[in-house]
């Protein structure tokens, strides 16, 4: 583009655009990075800079941009039809991809309802569990009507989910708007210095939710939990066995367990899904992110048939599910999902991922040279660096001292895109990139470190 065009977007960008967890003063003093186009593992702003994406598009990028399988996919269905309504009527994509992604979750979940975004999943999968109950037995479930989670969980930013979120951070702000959750504490091994063990730390947290079902199971419609890794939380990877002592708990006392695998789906953790490597069935899984490919606006909320069955009924008993979006179910959505999910199949890059995640690994031992780097954490192909003052006290840097926004902005310039959660650096990789592109994103990982100690 000819700097004229440049300049206007940029002006265009800061006068009439606001951007999601973004403090717009800082965001409208700085250079924007404006994105035109991608292919493979790299992405090229305006001016024909070029980019690793270090941060898969948020967690999203499945095979690489401009992936031809994909774009075929959706130029096959847009000529075709681009979106009629889910609402009392189907459409072949959306039946496709729900037998599919009922052949490759675990167990029996067998129900998919379609959303657009992974807080819309959530949202969704909560609405399921609370009205379960009332389905069952209004009478004896009456008091069923709160949820557990954990401590610094993330499950996405529309009411609901952030009501059962537990990130001050960011819903400090909405507190009275929220319904009430039970929290539990995280295991978050870096953190819980008192613990000797990584195991004491996870049969601490077990213990303590023990105690809250002993106490309150007849108020808990579920437990929502992020199976293996806390993303948003800054790449807090659980103790083994951690998600599988969740579920035997939820057994023991009767309510129901809710997976959000938002962030952890679709091979991100090495497997399909996370709770598979605990053997971990849940009653609901909530997916998202990586389910198109990082292409189109989809989730889904999957459930059992026992949870299904639960809102059959005649109309004059009202246990018809309320729910649902104008775009639920849309064709180009879920074309281009079937196509993504059968390309992870035919590349084999379940077994990609596991393998370049032994290789990064490798690779980021250097980083424990670096005197900030205070824990380097990691679940296939998530990472998370968190940057401390002192190492021995773990202390932290202080907003003011800008550390963590420098580091990513001295990657930005050495060609690679990532970002920050608080107080930790986060790497999440395209997850078909290859060995060469990883190495050289934690080369500039190392550098811009080094160059802002």
């Amino acid at each position: 583009m000819n700097s004229t065009n440049t300049k206007d977007l940029e002006f265009w960008d800061k006068e009439y655009v606001w951007h999601p967890f973004t403090q717009m003063r800082d965001y409208q003093q700085s250079k924007p990075l404006i994105i035109e186009k991608g292919q493979g593992s790299y992405l090229f702003d305006i001016e024909g800079n070029k980019y690793l994406d270090g941060y898969a598009s948020l967690w999203v990028n499945v095979h690489g941009h401009n992936v031809p399988e994909l774009n075929d996919a959706l130029i096959n269905q847009v000529n075709k039809l681009s979106h009629s309504t889910l609402l009392g009527s189907a459409n072949v994509p959306s039946i496709l991809l729900a037998k599919k992604l009922a052949e490759i979750t675990p167990g029996d979940l067998c129900k998919v309802f379609y959303s657009d975004t992974g807080s819309a999943s959530v949202e969704i999968a909560l609405k399921i569990a609370y009205q379960y109950w009332k389905n069952i037995d209004p009478i004896k479930y009456k008091n069923r009507n709160t949820f557990i989670s954990l401590d610094d969980a993330y499950h996405g930013d529309t009411i609901g989910s952030v009501s059962v979120g537990g990130m001050d951070l960011y819903h400090r702000i909405f507190k009275p708007l929220l319904f009430k959750r039970v929290s539990l504490p995280t295991p978050y091994v870096y953190r819980m210095t008192e613990f000797d063990r990584t195991e004491d730390v996870r049969d601490f947290c077990l213990q303590r939710l023990e105690n809250l079902l002993q106490e309150k199971s007849d108020e808990i419609a579920g437990i929502i939990i992020e199976p293996l890794v806390q993303g948003a939380a800054g790449i807090i990877t659980h103790p083994q066995d951690f998600l599988k002592g969740v579920e035997l708990l939820c057994r023991k006392y009767n309510v129901l367990l809710i997976c959000d695998e938002v962030a952890v789906g679709f091979g991100r953790t090495g497997t399909m899904f996370a709770c598979e490597q605990e053997g971990v069935i849940p009653d609901i899984l909530c997916c998202g992110k990586g389910i198109t490919g990082g292409y189109m606006p989809l989730a889904a909320t999957i459930t059992s048939k026992k949870i299904f069955d639960a809102f059959l009924g005649e109309k004059n008993e009202h246990k018809t599910f309320y729910h649902g979006h104008t775009y639920t179910g849309n064709q180009l959505s879920c074309s281009v999902a079937l196509r993504n999910i059968q390309l992870i199949e035919e590349t084999k890059l379940l077994e990609k991922v596991q393998v370049n995640a032994l290789f990064v690994h490798e690779q980021l031992k250097a980083l424990h040279r670096l005197s900030i780097v205070g824990d380097i954490r990691q679940r296939g192909l998530m990472v998370g660096i968190e940057i401390v003052k002192d190492k021995k006290t773990k202390a932290v840097f202080s907003l003011e001292e800008n550390k963590l926004d420098n580091i990513v902005q001295t990657a930005r310039k050495k060609g690679l895109i990532i970002r920050q959660l608080d107080q930790v650096l986060t790497f999440i990789p395209i997850l078909a990139m290859d060995q060469d592109d990883l190495r050289k994103a934690i080369d500039i990982i190392y550098q811009s470190i080094s160059e802002n100690m």
